[in-house]
């Protein structure tokens, strides 16, 4: 009894197509896809699955032995892939399901844990996580950061560090005041006191821990390791006494004092605001606007200054005018009411034009030509002229003031009025305790303000104006639409208060040393250090480190009721020593009712705290120190590691140790929603994290983040499908590369060559090209993500320039993919399946083992889910492998394996047959019509020489035409046109653009080739590149060919012409591929595997047989190489055959034929 010949060497479902494409009936593209069914059949190496189902044996039922079988294997187990594409979302859906199964691998076996394990006796690493706010739910940014920094941490890891991970929570300031306001209501301070500030504190605490565990899950389902368990808070003890030692040192180098500073105020949240804070909560409303006046004190001709603003409310406050010392200052006299003004000149056209302007203000307005003619010009000056002047004050609250100041800060040629800004920059008045203020902390005038006294400012601004149209003074009154600025959180008007703070410090003692500290640090990308931040240093002001508020690290500052005295605890154990009562909590409520003994005796009291505590900023910058409580315990690893928030980490750092606080940095930009708004959770404009991440996996959603301008520090707008390409464009090629290989690797094993062992990468060599090629670019992907330019001394550095500023890993990882299985897979298909003897067929596998595992290996850090899927299988083909991925070192790179000539004529090659295939296309000659010739012309002996030898092959097979011409020639088949590139010279140039121009088009062909080959041309004095010229090659037709015989297309580089003539002779090998197109696509709607035997039979269904018979006697060795088997007549189909599936073609290439699917048949001796 013996077997009939069959099918049984089908080919790859899509990566053995003859075709450009498949589609389906609809015309849709058909793509691989992953279905959940016989998870065991095809994707299990043999000897581990044999040992599994002999494990189960025994007196188990089948149907309870394959339960637990499948149970044991969920975890390991890839998917099988489907012979059809499904939808985009069902796609994206199943293949989220194939990159979420090595979860419970890596929790079972507590992956995180055990390399932390590992790796604790290797070099420190040191990473600072800056911890988020508590208050909210993880987002689009949080992941953004939360992946680079875990891409960072897992390659360092694998690279030979150890790196501790923990997560940290910033729990104090204004986020959580906020949510308890809210809660209760509070809009005023005294509102806290009456409710007690432990009550309120205690509230603020409770909140803390509101999102901790939603924080957890989103964090870790992205596949970011660190550890939750062995966090850190801001509010914890430990942290808080490390931030009191940081600031006890910054006050022992006299860095710290106490003055005013006019600061952005919330109102609503009672508290002032960082620059920064304030930066960006603009919104364009409409106030009003009044030009008023103030008569200048001992003027001839009682002349006023006019002046204007948009915040009336500051009217009672003012304390000086302001002009631009630089600007011309008019004296003008009003021709119809004989007022005389002092106005910018270039504002005179904005004073009302009509004689009796104070009797309806509302309706005055100016004009250039009207303005002229009603205003004598007395007298013209300068700003400067002005400085020191006395004039009218408008109410007299603060009449001691009342002068005339100098302000570059004047951009507008306007009279400014001002409050107390300008006025400590000129010390009109000056820093300490004694300043009056006119606004208190909720936003209302104070008992000095006797006429407005207890009015919210703002809701004040029509009343003001009205005061000052009854005393006189007002000129001109309106609606000014412009942008102001409002708290980020209570959504309230900000002002410009001056308030008593404690100062940290920086202008004058630490600019010079930040800016050269900042020197040392290599940032990614370099713009944002070179110009964002360097231009911050450069202004840099004093840091204000206190906030009047409750919820927060207290300032540890106690002093006596005189002022005399002061002392600052620098640890717990001081202030107990001082104080002698126990401290459990550095939180206000629970110290500030302790006081010290004045150290002068007790005639002079006790010292009492200051009620401020710290900015919040203020413990982010102590983040490194204060995280492991040092100085009080980790001594030593810190002073070893040190260096390790941006601004606030390197002024602390540089104060304290006189050395930058980090590195290395990164700096993102902002994710933004779809219509390019910010992300909101009320507007639901952007999808939920764990959605996404359910839907498409997270390692999907990580490379699409980070191969995107965030990276670049510019806005990304997050968009769903932009996920979904990723899914597409790199998981499915990656994944069908892999499934390649196990499919023939099982082949191999059915056919009866035992287990596949694959040969290991040191001893494994190859003569074939496409080997030695596909190596040599898994040498380049390991040395571009590990060395980027193969520093190894600058290794990190190298490491971050490459992903994240000129080129990022992502488009360098598609191109190795697209090589991968477009190139390698696809043109060693006969090697891979074993159809050129079983030694090639072990390298080839061998040779595709090798470069999926490194490659994985080489991206565990970027997907880290995925490429775990992978190894879980690939590592039990190798006995001894590390149990995960994540344990494995990261590849070194072998420069002895990278062979650039060989990559750069690969790379050629697919340009000539893309350009090749581009012609076929614009002639509509399909890849299975054959042609005769194809001439490629380049002047690279070479390349000429590779693309004739080792890779001739390839090309003909690839574009199905039966010679391959090489030609040195560049001219032959091609003219030279030089063409200057005006948008490059233009502006260098000027006006000798027109000579040079001249002079480039009138090059020879001679001229151009020496160009080329010098790579610069001077010209009328004007040295040119090769980046300056585009240097154009136009096609010559040999003499006596059409255009539909022969057509060319070109790169610049390499010139390919095709012979589109057709020949009788091809006819028949074209009919061939037809033919063996039709059994790949049947096979492929039987949904049968590679190794599944089957029979393919033919019928001819034209009345004249002879024509498919001629075709199949003279194409046989072709047809039976490619699809594994003979193709037999219908007609020795036995009666008993099991018909699988068949189909009828009609008129294919002007020929009908049926074929028949059969099940093998047995035949009897």
């Amino acid at each position: 009894m013996k077997k009939g010949d069959n099918g049984n060497k089908s080919t790859d479902e899509s990566l053995d197509v003859e075709d450009d494409k498949t589609t389906d009936e609809e015309g849709g593209e058909k793509v691989n896809m992953v279905q959940a069914d016989n998870a065991e059949r095809e994707y299990e190496f043999s000897p581990v699955k044999v040992l599994k189902i002999t494990e189960y044996g025994g007196e188990v039922g089948e149907l309870e032995k394959m339960k637990l079988f499948l149970e044991k294997l969920t975890c390991l187990e890839l998917v099988k892939v489907s012979v059809y594409a499904i939808t985009d979302k069902e796609k994206a859906r199943i293949t989220s399901d194939l990159l979420m199964l090595p979860r419970l691998s890596m929790t079972q076996i507590d992956a995180f844990k055990t390399q932390l394990k590992r790796t604790e006796h290797f070099p420190e690493y040191v990473f600072y996580d800056g911890p988020p706010f508590a208050t909210g739910l993880p987002h689009y940014g949080h992941i953004l950061a939360g992946t680079i920094k875990d891409i960072v941490t897992r390659y360092q890891t694998m690279t030979g560090h150890h790196v501790t991970r923990r997560f940290g929570w910033d729990c104090h300031g204004l986020p959580i005041e906020n949510l308890i306001d809210k809660k209760f209501g509070i809009k005023l301070k005294s509102q806290v006191l009456e409710m007690g500030i432990d009550n309120y504190n205690e509230e603020c605490r409770s909140v803390v821990d509101l999102y901790v565990e939603e924080w957890e899950k989103v964090i870790t389902r992205s596949g970011r390791w660190i550890d939750f368990k062995n966090d850190y808070k801001t509010m914890d003890l430990a942290f808080m006494e490390s931030v009191w030692w940081v600031f006890a040192q910054l006050f022992d180098k006299n860095l710290v004092y106490k003055g005013f500073k006019v600061m952005p105020y919330s109102t609503g949240l009672k508290t002032p605001l960082s620059n920064s804070e304030a930066k960006g909560t603009y919104k364009n409303v409409s106030d009003p606007e009044a030009m008023v006046t103030f008569p200048v004190i001992g003027d001839q001709d009682n002349a006023a200054f006019v002046a204007w603003t948009t915040t009336p409310w500051t009217l009672p406050c003012n304390l000086a005018l302001c002009v631009n010392p630089e600007f011309v200052y008019l004296k003008v006299r009003n021709k119809h009411n004989g007022r005389v003004y002092v106005v910018a000149e270039p504002r005179l056209s904005a004073l009302p034009s009509f004689a009796n302007a104070a009797a309806d203000t509302k309706k005055a307005k100016g004009g250039d030509s009207a303005a002229a003619d009603s205003y004598q010009v007395l007298e013209k000056f300068d700003g400067a002229s002005l400085v020191g002047k006395k004039y009218e004050p408008l109410f007299d609250y603060f009449s001691d003031f009342s002068m005339v100041l100098a302000s570059s800060t004047v951009l507008l040629p306007l009279v400014k009025t001002i409050t107390g800004r300008v006025c400590l920059e000129n010390k009109i008045i000056e820093q300490g305790e004694g300043l009056v203020v006119a606004v208190d902390e909720d936003g209302l005038f104070t008992e000095r303000i006797t006429h407005f006294f207890g009015r919210y400012v703002k809701d004040a601004d029509k009343d003001i104006i009205e005061a000052v149209k009854a005393k006189g003074r007002l000129v001109k009154t309106g609606s000014f639409t412009h942008e102001y600025p409002f708290c980020p959180r209570s959504d309230t008007p900000l002002l410009n208060r001056a308030l008593p703070s404690w100062f940290m410090r920086v202008d004058e003692q630490l600019k010079e040393q930040l800016l050269e500290n900042t020197k040392e640090t290599h940032w990614v990308p370099s713009h944002v250090k070179d110009k964002c931040f360097h231009n911050w240093l450069e202004n840099a002001r004093d840091w204000c480190i206190s906030r009047s508020r409750f919820w927060g690290t207290p300032l540890p500052i106690w002093i006596s009721d005189d002022g005399e005295e002061v002392v600052v605890m620098d640890s717990v154990d001081k202030l107990e020593k001082l104080s002698g009562v126990k401290v459990f909590d550095l939180h206000r409520h629970h110290i500030d009712q302790i006081t010290i003994p004045s150290s002068r005796g007790p005639e002079f009291g006790v010292l009492r705290r200051v009620e401020d505590v710290f900015d919040c900023w203020f413990e982010s910058g102590s983040m490194p120190y204060a995280y492991i409580h040092y100085p009080f315990e980790n001594k030593e690893l810190f002073e070893k590691n040190f260096p390790g928030m941006f601004y606030t980490l390197m002024v602390l750092s540089t104060a304290l140790f006189g050395k930058p606080a980090f590195r290395n940095l990164i700096c993102n930009g902002l994710v933004l929603a779809e219509d390019g708004k910010k992300m909101s959770k009320s507007e639901k404009n952007y999808p939920p994290p764990l959605e996404v991440i359910d839907e498409y996996g997270a390692d999907a959603v990580r490379l699409y983040l980070i191969n995107s301008p965030v990276v670049r520090a510019e806005p990304l707008r997050f968009r769903k499908e932009g996920v979904l390409g990723v899914v597409k464009d790199v998981f499915l090629p990656w994944y069908n590369a892999y499934r390649f290989l196990v499919q023939n690797a099982k082949r191999l094993e059915v056919e009866g060559s035992g287990p596949f062992v694959p040969t290991d990468l040191a001893t494994l060599r190859s003569s074939n090209v496409l080997d030695q090629w596909i190596h040599s670019a898994t040498q380049s992907l390991v040395c571009f993500v590990r060395l980027g330019d193969g520093c190894l001394s600058a290794l990190y550095r190298k490491l971050l320039t490459c992903l994240f500023q000129h080129e990022v890993v992502v488009p360098y990882l598609l191109k190795f993919l697209d090589n991968l299985t477009n190139i390698y897979v696809r043109f060693n298909r006969k090697r891979l399946k074993g159809r050129t003897g079983e030694d090639d067929c072990h390298i080839a596998l061998s040779t595709l083992y090798n470069v999926l595992l490194t490659s994985c290996k080489a991206m565990t850090p970027f997907t880290p889910f995925f490429t775990e899927t992978l190894y879980q299988n690939l590592r039990k083909a190798r006995e001894g492998s590390e149990e995960s991925i994540h344990y494995c070192s990261f590849p070194e790179a072998d420069g002895t394996r990278v062979e650039r000539r060989i990559e750069q004529s690969v790379t050629r090659m697919m340009t000539v047959i893309d350009l090749a295939r581009n012609i076929r296309e614009r002639h509509k000659l399909p890849l299975k019509t054959p042609l005769m010739e194809i001439t490629v012309v380049h002047p690279d002996a070479e390349f000429l020489d590779d693309i004739t030898g080792k890779l001739r092959e390839y090309v003909l097979e690839e574009l199905n035409v039966r010679s391959l011409v090489p030609c040195n020639d560049t001219l032959k088949y091609a003219s030279l046109k030089a063409e200057p590139d005006f948008s490059v010279l233009g502006k260098r140039l000027g006006k000798s653009m027109r000579l040079v121009a001249k002079e480039v088009k009138e090059m020879s062909q001679q001229d151009i080739l020496r160009f080329e080959e010098a790579r610069k041309l001077t010209i009328a004095g004007h040295t040119l590149e090769l980046t300056n010229i585009k240097i154009v090659r136009v096609f010559k037709r040999p003499d006596g060919l059409k255009d539909t015989e022969i057509d060319a297309n070109g790169d610049g580089d390499v010139l390919v012409l095709l012979d589109l003539r057709p020949d009788d002779s091809l006819y028949e090998a074209g009919v061939a591929r037809e033919i063996v197109n039709r059994v790949q696509k049947l096979r492929k709607k039987s949904g049968l595997e590679p190794t599944d035997v089957v029979e393919v039979y033919i019928e001819s269904l034209d009345k004249d047989e002879s024509a498919l018979q001629q075709v199949l006697s003279s194409q046989e060795q072709y047809i039976k190489d490619t699809i594994g088997s003979s193709l037999l007549p219908s007609r020795l189909m036995p009666s008993h055959a099991v018909i699988l599936s068949d189909e009828s073609f009609q008129n294919v290439s002007k020929l009908s034929f049926k074929i028949s699917l059969a099940r093998p048949a047995l035949k009897f001796n």
